[in-house]
């Protein structure tokens, strides 16, 4: 099987979120790009990289658990990409257990978890949303051992 290449997995991610702003605003692309630079310069493989593209993909609609499931990706990036994937109602301590059980997952979620705990970032939201976020990323950096 020819596999998509990582400018493939971009484009259709870049197209699937054109619509989408992040909290602050800002074209949802620039979140997404953010991710797969941190997971490259982190020493992330090919595969990591395609799946921060991919990473909020499922969970915010943007592409369906059904093209994820048809699409031309290994299956290891599929899989890094639903362990990343909120499931409505699923507790933190669920999630986070799920992303230290599938390999290369760690990595896309630790670039993830940087991008959105930036002081840049945050600084821009109203006080409450920018200390509930921060202690939310707090919490789960803690159970994936990822301590700073």
């Amino acid at each position: 099987m020819t596999y998509l290449s990582l400018a493939e997995v971009e484009l259709i991610a870049r197209e699937a979120h054109a619509t989408q702003t992040d909290k602050a605003g800002r074209p949802y692309a620039e979140h997404l790009q953010a991710v797969a630079d941190g997971v490259r310069a982190r020493g992330g493989t090919d595969e990591q990289i395609a799946a921060a593209w991919l990473h909020d993909s499922v969970e915010d609609d943007a592409l369906s658990r059904a093209w994820l499931d048809a699409a031309a990706l290994p299956a290891a990036v599929k899989e890094m990409v639903l362990a990343v994937t909120k499931v409505t109602g699923e507790d933190t301590v669920t999630y986070t257990r799920r992303i230290l059980a599938t390999p290369g997952a760690l990595l896309v979620k630790e670039s993830d978890l940087a991008h959105n705990a930036d002081p840049g970032r945050l600084a821009v939201l109203d006080e409450a949303t920018r200390i509930r976020l921060t202690e939310k990323y707090a919490e789960v950096r803690r159970l994936l051992g990822l301590l700073r």
